[in-house]
């Protein structure tokens, strides 16, 4: 029997059929997908085949190919990885400026392995309602840096209603994987796109001034306008991975683009002579912040380490 996963909890699965039953599921001996070094080998998204019994058990025997999927390193295991989700139709990954910030390292690290596994990226600027007019100049900064690399890019509060109408209309008939910070808002998103699955909302911690986790599992959460959300454990540090240091370029859209006239094929535009990305860089076609990411990323595929 073909079904869906939509919820993890570690090593139980809730699988729903085509019928719309739902089915807690095991799996079934050691499963695994071919290549793929994961903490999990069954994820949230995963389209699985399953064994129902009389009984009532539930063993999944199968997990059919993804389209694609959206992963970070394993915490302590940096040869491991943690997939976040699977068969996305988009991601949302949702920033603060303030409460807790959001780093553009972080982002440009999310927006790089999305890039790597060909998962669509809006980025959802939320909890406007809180800025003042220092922020809201460098938030408007921001949108136009990613805006003109080619990402969308919105601005929400659930507190004033700001981007409801908007995200409502990006979550319509889609399996959409929410992502950021814990903290971020994004229990209350999707209280706001559907009230049934309201969330506890945890108060900000103020150590660091990073949320508290209010998901502790992955889940898929049916909405009422067909779509689905896949909310995701507040995630405190990214790590790009199964990148080589050589691949790194092709995922940073505007470095890929000036490297084509670089002096050298191989040119990993750190010193190199006639690097056409350190001279767009110099003359401000890439930003500095983006290029500061694409370094930070070499250092750590050669560190091989997970940066938190």
């Amino acid at each position: 029997m073909k079904g869906l996963v939509i919820r993890n909890t570690g090593n139980t699965y809730l699988v729903r059929d085509d019928d719309g039953n739902d089915h807690l599921c095991k799996a079934k001996g050691n499963l695994r997908l071919q290549n793929i070094r994961s903490t999990s080998p069954i994820v949230v998204g995963d389209v699985v085949q399953m064994d129902v019994n009389p009984d009532g058990t539930a063993f999944i025997t199968e997990i059919e190919v993804r389209r694609n999927y959206i992963v970070r390193k394993a915490s302590n295991l940096s040869k491991h990885t943690h997939i976040l989700a699977a068969n996305i139709d988009q991601a949302l990954l949702c920033i603060t400026i303030r409460f807790p910030e959001t780093t553009t390292v972080f982002i440009d690290r999310f927006l790089a392995t999305a890039e790597a596994y060909s998962v669509p990226v809006t980025l959802v600027f939320n909890k406007t309602d809180l800025y003042d007019e220092e922020d809201n100049a460098y938030l408007e900064g921001l949108i136009r840096l990613y805006s003109v690399i080619g990402y969308s890019c919105m601005k929400s509060s659930m507190v004033t209603g700001e981007g409801k109408e908007q995200l409502a209309a990006l979550t319509t008939g889609k399996i959409v994987l929410l992502a950021g910070h814990s903290g971020v808002g994004k229990s209350s998103i999707v209280n706001a796109l559907q009230i049934k699955a309201a969330q506890k909302v945890k108060e900000i911690s103020a150590y660091h001034n990073k949320g508290m986790h209010t998901t502790t599992f992955s889940e898929m959460i049916e909405l009422d306008n067909g779509g689905f959300i896949i909310d995701t454990p507040g995630i405190k540090g990214f790590g790009t991975i199964d990148m080589g240091i050589a691949e790194v370029s092709h995922y940073f859209r505007e470095i890929f683009n000036f490297s084509a006239k670089c002096k050298y094929n191989n040119c990993l535009h750190l010193n190199e002579p006639d690097c056409a990305v350190l001279k767009a860089v110099e003359d401000h076609y890439i930003s500095e912040s983006r290029y500061h990411s694409y370094r930070n990323i070499l250092e750590d595929i050669s560190d091989d380490k997970y940066r938190l």
